[in-house]
């Protein structure tokens, strides 16, 4: 077995809840963790390669290729004996449901966490969904965690009440604990846990319809007794005298700020708050006495009432069924003080927020997909423009984005719209989706594309990273979340493999080369009607990197007519239109030097000014 740095047990770091949870897996023993990336969850494996360096840790680590396949690994390596680890954010459980569901009856052997970031808000999501509904859905235990320094003690919890209990456990972490700071404390680092080698047994690994239903019987068991048999099932006092009338019951992230709401008041510090570690399997029992006893009972949790639904009997229960707290939204410290406030009867006064006038999200100055969105809703100013998840999902602001569903949605939707009856627009259709999102979910829905002959373009904006959450690496990359090598996947021969017949690599950088590739593949599927045809449009990340940034920076001449072409279709954060001035001018700090402005100008009044170096 491999040697592990032993840090002081004593040792305390300044750490956000994903490093903290992090240090939880790495001080848990366990021997891989695998992941998709998605914000707020993306920092737990990044934090997981610098402990695995800092720490001569053996653990294997692994950005998947989608949150199944990531579920599916780890389920392999608890099968096998070893603690294992897969993290995700809420929507990427969606995808990951079908293992869950079934790895919940079949059961593990070394310790499985599930780890589910939500995004309460949403902030930076489709939903708001509440992943402890997911819990409850699939019958698995679910820590809620309320600051990092308790991210990383239900980690390794968790852990431990897998391996006990024989069930995936689910750590719920939401995005005020993943994205918070706190000094926590730590401990050293275990060398991977094993349980022992793999039993064959078909019955209990490979049960079959008839088995399944003895596993569920199992499964119910195991549910009910650590509702009964754990502490974190009970509700914990951690405010207040134990004698009121009113009582607080929360969960969670949002359990930090009716803390601190309930100890800052004089007026409120005699409503006792309770907190539950793992709402779900609650120990209703406990609950409805704590209840039955007070006069009236507050629940705060965030985003669900999965607290509430839990209890028998919600008649002197105040939360979000009984419409004292709102069906929607973050509950922040703000929305949680009005809450507590009315709830106790405590006057306050009505602050007002300044009104602040944001300012939408916008692709980087020489973002690749610029250019692409720019030729696509010139060539194609009639047709469908389906989009996906990620940066380009902004192609929105160029007017080359109609749809937004999930990952992947974009080639599925696209065949929707080429195989309608009724058609709108000019009936064509251009489809918009990333590398990394392409190999998560795109990959099947072109394969059907192909086979049912649906009639679309394809482009794939490929800058050979996953930038919205980071820049992690895609199977197209060769190397692994770690840094360790990897085999590439070549994407073409993938594409082709699909069964495409046409397909062109083009720099969105080069104005003709991406007007020709873009006509070539319009005369293909939309006037031939010969099939999908795909344009890959390639230039790394201007984030990333192994990015190349040109020297040259360009100005605007005094032939400009103000047509306003390169601010309103172009839309590049570079370009500015200065009022006082009444001229349109390059900021040289945020230009990044792509000279594709050149080519949009039709006064052709933009030129190269000067050279950096």
């Amino acid at each position: 077995m491999s040697t592990v740095k032993n840090d002081s047990p004593d040792l305390i770091r300044f750490l956000m809840g994903n490093e903290a949870i992090a240090r939880g897996i790495i001080e848990s023993g366990c021997a891989l963790a695998s992941a998709y990336p998605g914000t707020p969850s993306s920092e737990v494996m990044e934090s997981l390669t610098r402990w695995k360096k800092e720490l001569s840790h053996p653990i294997y680590l692994e950005w998947s290729i989608n949150e199944k396949v990531a579920f599916e690994v780890a389920y392999g390596a608890s099968l096998a004996g070893s603690r294992s680890a897969v993290i995700m954010k809420m929507v990427g459980l969606n995808v990951a449901s079908d293992p869950l569901l079934s790895a919940a009856y079949l059961g593990v052997r070394g310790g499985l966490v599930v780890i589910v970031a939500d995004d309460p808000g949403p902030h930076s999501s489709q939903t708001e969904q509440d992943s402890r509904f997911f819990a409850w859905f699939a019958k698995v235990p679910v820590y809620d965690p309320s600051s990092p320094a308790e991210a990383l003690s239900m980690t390794r919890r968790a852990f431990e009440l897998s391996e006990k209990y024989h069930i995936p456990v689910m750590l719920r972490p939401c995005l005020r604990v993943c994205h918070a700071r706190q000094n926590v404390n730590m401990a050293g680092p275990l060398e991977p846990v094993n349980v022992g080698p793999f039993e064959k047994n078909w019955t209990k690994w490979a049960a079959t319809p008839k088995f399944r239903l003895v596993l569920h019987g199992e499964l119910n068991d195991k549910i009910r007794n650590i509702s009964l048999e754990e502490s974190d099932s009970q509700p914990l006092r951690i405010s207040g005298p134990k004698e009121s009338p009113l009582a607080i019951i929360t969960s969670g992230s949002v359990s930090a700020h009716v803390k601190d709401i309930v100890d800052a008041d004089s007026r409120l510090s005699e409503i006792p708050v309770y907190k539950v570690d793992t709402p779900y399997p609650v120990n209703q029992k406990v609950l409805q006495e704590l209840i039955d006893s007070k006069t009236q009972t507050l629940v705060i949790e965030e985003t669900y009432p999965v607290l509430e639904l839990q209890l028998i009997n919600k008649t002197k229960v105040r939360g979000r069924i009984s419409g004292h707290v709102p069906q929607q939204g973050e509950l922040t410290p703000e929305v949680v003080e009005r809450i507590i406030m009315n709830f106790s009867g405590v006057e306050t006064e009505e602050s007002v927020s300044p009104t602040i006038r944001a300012r939408r999200p916008s692709l980087c100055a020489g973002c690749p997909h610029r250019p692409a969105f720019f030729m696509i809703k010139k060539l194609f100013s009639e047709s469908i423009f389906t989009g996906d998840i990620g940066c380009y999902t902004l192609g929105v602001n160029l007017g080359a984005v109609d749809t937004c569903l999930c990952m992947g949605a974009s080639i599925g939707m696209a065949s929707g719209f080429a195989h309608a009856t009724n058609k709108t627009n000019d009936g064509h259709v251009v489809a918009t989706i990333g590398d990394s999102t392409f190999f998560h979910a795109g990959v099947p829905a072109l394969i059907n594309a192909v086979h049912t002959g649906a009639n679309f373009v394809l482009v794939l904006m490929d800058n050979n990273i996953t930038a919205m959450t980071g820049g992690q690496p895609t199977p197209a990359t060769n190397f692994l979340a770690d840094g360790a090598p990897a085999v590439q996947v070549d994407m073409e021969k993938l594409i082709r493999g699909c069964g495409v017949k046409s397909l062109d690599v083009v720099d969105p950088y080069n104005y003709r080369a991406l007007e020709e590739a873009l006509s070539k593949a319009k005369l293909f599927s939309h006037e031939k009607k010969s099939g999908v045809s795909v344009v890959i449009t390639r230039r790394d990340c201007i984030r990333s990197s192994s990015s190349s940034i040109s020297n040259i920076r360009f100005q605007v001449g005094e032939n400009c007519d103000r047509c306003m072409t390169c601010i309103r279709d172009l839309e590049c954060p570079a370009i500015s239109f200065v009022k006082q001035e009444k001229i349109v001018r390059i900021d040289l700090d945020l230009c990044s030097g792509c000279g594709f402005c050149v080519d949009v100008c039709p006064s052709q009044a933009i030129a190269a000014w000067r050279n950096l170096t």
